[in-house]
């Protein structure tokens, strides 16, 4: 599974796979993200990246870390030879490991689980099928980690399908809509599970699908696209772009066709 959205230049990346969860996460992580690398001595190989609105379990160089949301474009310069191992998590893994995930937006901390660092980080090791038997052990941890779902976890993860899936909401209230709940009860749950709120999952979401797009089709319509998205207009895209990204939408697709 090759799907890059969020990923801002795709043709920079090292070799990078997007896995599903063993079944037993299958309700606990959206996929095992895997990038391996090795660059040559004095060079670096910067990845830049307009994050999902969720929680990051990573496990790398023998530990493990837990990222929050994002409000911004992040980067990384990788340099020498590596690997990492992460959770994209579905807000139902969450309480699991953190009280208060929004105090780790745009942020992250360490997590004691030496087991799970040791445990991924010798099947890394091991051989043809290392990403493979690397997520499952990893989804087994956590399954573990999190136990049995209760009604607000599924609630949770509902929350974010009808937010960030197929068919999403255009806005808080025809979300609050399909899942009979108040908006004040929506902004609870995001809160809680997520760290952002609802209407900040949306904003990214557009912003992700708005990127892709213009890598796709470098000829598209900024004022159609815009339309498309659920933008009030082509200076409403422009300004989400330039506030989160740092650069105009013009930019980014002049510098993502160059570097495809």
């Amino acid at each position: 599974m090759r799907d890059t959205r969020g990923v801002l230049y795709p043709a920079r990346l090292p070799e990078f796979h997007r896995l599903p969860p063993a079944a037993a996460a299958r309700d606990l992580a959206v996929w095992f993200w895997i990038p391996e690398w090795s660059i040559e001595p004095g060079r670096s190989s910067r990845q830049e990246i307009v994050g999902y609105p969720a929680l990051n379990l990573v496990v790398e160089n023998g530990e493990v870390s837990l990222s929050g949301a994002t409000t911004r474009g992040s980067h990384r310069d990788l340099t020498g030879t590596g690997w990492a191992v992460g959770a994209l998590l579905r807000p139902a893994a969450v309480a699991a490991l953190v009280d208060e995930p929004a105090a780790l937006v745009d942020s992250a901390q360490p997590v004691d689980a030496p087991a799970l660092a040791d445990a991924v980080s010798a099947v890394m090791a091991s051989g043809e099928g290392h990403r493979e038997r690397g997520v499952a052990v990893f989804s087994e941890w956590l399954a573990r980690r999190v136990g049995p779902l209760d009604d607000g976890a599924r609630q949770a993860n509902a929350l974010v399908d009808v937010l960030m899936g197929e068919g999403a909401a255009d806005s808080v209230e025809e979300a609050a809509t399909r899942l009979a709940v108040s908006t004040r009860t929506l902004q609870r749950i995001a809160h809680r599970h997520v760290g952002v709120s609802p209407a900040a999952m949306i904003r990214r979401r557009r912003l992700q699908e708005a990127a892709e797009q213009l890598r796709i089709d470098p000829a598209a319509d900024l004022a159609a696209l815009a339309a498309d998205l659920g933008y009030a207009d082509h200076a409403h895209l422009s300004r989400d772009f330039r506030r989160v990204l740092g650069i105009a939408p013009r930019t980014y697709r002049a510098a993502s066709s160059a570097q495809s």
